[in-house]
């Protein structure tokens, strides 16, 4: 499942990188930012079926 473009998390790195101290992301950052995406989606599933709702919700998160 791919959920994280790899090719935008250096965009996003360099617009929140007010001091531009990074200069570059390594390879392996997509794949650990792409097990917490589903890390924290899979809790809000668990909390949305919890309240009985089958609406994923911000607030799940």
């Amino acid at each position: 499942m791919v959920l994280i473009v790899k090719s935008n998390i250096k965009k996003v790195v360099k617009d929140l990188d007010k001091e531009h101290s990074v200069s570059s992301v390594a390879d392996e950052v997509g794949t650990a930012l792409e097990r917490k995406v589903e890390e924290l989606l899979e809790n809000a599933i668990k909390r949305a079926r919890g309240n009985k709702r089958r609406t994923l919700q911000a607030r799940d998160l």
